[in-house]
């Protein structure tokens, strides 16, 4: 009970995540994963080849620290400002794995929504562009990648299911419409859906890809 008052505490805490349903919390927790690509499920692609590998090793190294879920707002440097390392939101495993492959989506995210401020949700009652938040927030991040990244399918079809690759990026709807994203790792389950890694009260990997509403599906540099 003291745990799960305390992953509902972390969870109010995100402008993005609050009031998540019961449902979506006892998903969360008795998602498994069904390991069958890897001895360790955790071990980072070695050596990595490409950006994909790079952003999954980076996204593992979040799970395997098990960063606690925090999205509270924070005065950060620019570029490249980043919230304490043992800490994090859904948002900051993204931003995290995509600047090992160099991208920095905080200044990335930051310069297009100056230059184009009107093609960006206005969720939060705010007037211009705030680079130590707008990167955390899921909404931006797939009205940037819209534009800017690979859009690919959505669904876990025998058609869609082949275009998920390690690396990629999904983001879903959580109850009440709420955004959450992750990582597609390299590991697979028993049925070849890949596991995802995510921070929804820690950041771990899990067998949880078909666990919600899926709504965007990117790729991102693209190759």
């Amino acid at each position: 009970m003291r745990e799960r008052l305390g992953l509902c505490f972390l969870l109010l805490l995100s402008p993005g995540c609050r009031n998540v349903p019961p449902s979506v919390l006892q998903a969360e927790r008795t998602a498994s994963p069904q390991v069958t690509a890897a001895a360790d499920p955790l071990a980072p692609v070695l050596p990595p080849r490409n950006a994909a590998d790079r952003i999954v090793n980076r996204a593992k190294d979040e799970a395997r620290r098990g960063v606690m879920y925090d999205a509270s707002y924070r005065r950060l440097s620019y570029p490249g400002g980043d919230v304490p390392l043992d800490r994090g939101a859904c948002t900051d495993v993204v931003v995290r794995s995509l600047r090992a492959a160099g991208v920095d989506l905080q200044r990335n995210i930051h310069e297009d929504m100056a230059a184009h401020y009107d093609r960006y949700p206005h969720n939060w009652d705010i007037r211009h562009p705030d680079a130590n938040i707008d990167h955390r927030r899921g909404a931006n991040h797939i009205a940037y990648f819209r534009r800017h990244a690979r859009a690919l399918p959505i669904d876990l079809t025998r058609v869609g299911l082949p275009t998920w690759e390690p690396g990629d990026i999904v983001y879903w709807k959580l109850g009440n419409s709420l955004d959450h994203c992750g990582v597609i790792s390299n590991v697979r389950n028993a049925q070849g859906i890949p596991l995802v890694i995510h921070n929804i009260g820690q950041a771990r990997q899990e067998d949880c890809l078909a666990a919600w509403k899926i709504v965007a599906h990117f790729r991102y540099p693209v190759p």
